[in-house]
């Protein structure tokens, strides 16, 4: 299978219109319809339906799309190991927003200082999210709540975070729950808690940024639950009432992770840098 023909189509997929691929690949919009159709028909098969939008995949299409994105991939690492390339050129970051506000700027800045050679990039979303993108080669490492599950993910580096539950200073706290957005490994959390603590429904308000939550916390909206760090960084710690929360009840350490078959090759160096 020819793995160009799979780059055109990922790219395909992943814009979902045949003309944004081709502006991104730098092809004529003529190529990548034809790259398309020599691709479907070697495979005997339709990879694409034709939308008002643009393109979406066909059953069939996505069936292919995880097996094309691994073999691009694979093909990329074998690239990189045949010409001995002995040093990280560039490293794609992800980190849940919650790091990005504690300690994420300090981590970039070691990085920078010890290997200025390297082109950085960072990328912010909840913990959901970014283990999608780290599982689809999107990311070369990222920081996510809690420790993964997942077979393929391998834990570079973490520390322990101390939650914390936050409330205003009035007597009567609305049973409402102030949450980061959905996908949020915190929230997912905080809700079961809050219910197991006072057998109360609390209804659940989004937000997108901590600054909010807090600040809403603050005017009496409601409760949430934090990890500390947060509440100290934005400066809220004597502006809401804090609650620490029962170690035992809970085990959500920040944590710096990899795919086992992805391992940068500053490896060694992150392992022993002090989060």
């Amino acid at each position: 299978m020819d793995s160009n023909l799979l780059k055109v189509f990922v790219s395909v997929a992943n814009k979902k219109s045949i003309s944004k691929a081709a502006n991104s690949l730098k092809y004529a919009q003529s190529n990548v319809t034809s790259r398309i159709k020599q691709l479907e028909k070697n495979l005997e098969c339709k990879l694409f339906h034709r939308v008002p939008s643009g393109v979406i995949l066909t059953h069939e299409g996505e069936r292919l799309y995880p097996h094309a994105v691994d073999i691009i991939k694979k093909i990329e690492l074998a690239t990189l190991d045949m010409k001995d390339m002995l040093k990280q050129e560039q490293l794609i970051v992800a980190s849940t927003e919650s790091n990005a506000v504690t300690r994420i700027v300090n981590f970039l800045i070691n990085i920078h200082n010890e290997f200025p050679d390297i082109q950085l990039e960072l990328i912010t979303n909840t913990t959901g999210e970014i283990k999608k993108m780290i599982m689809d080669y999107k990311v070369d490492m990222a920081f996510v709540s809690g420790v993964p599950q997942e077979n393929e993910l391998l834990v570079l580096n973490k520390v322990d975070e101390e939650l914390v539950l936050v409330e205003p200073f009035e007597e009567v706290v609305p049973n409402v729950f102030l949450s980061f957005k959905k996908g949020c490994a915190y929230s997912d959390f905080a809700q079961d808690y809050l219910f197991e603590l006072t057998q109360v429904e609390h209804k659940k308000l989004e937000f997108g940024s901590y600054d909010t939550i807090l600040g809403c916390v603050k005017a009496g909206m409601g409760k949430s639950i934090l990890p500390l760090s947060i509440v100290k960084k934005l400066r809220f710690e004597d502006e809401v009432k804090i609650l620490k929360l029962n170690k035992k009840a809970w085990d959500m350490p920040t944590c710096l992770v990899c795919r086992k078959d992805n391992i940068p090759k500053i490896a060694d160096y992150l392992k022993e840098l002090a989060l």
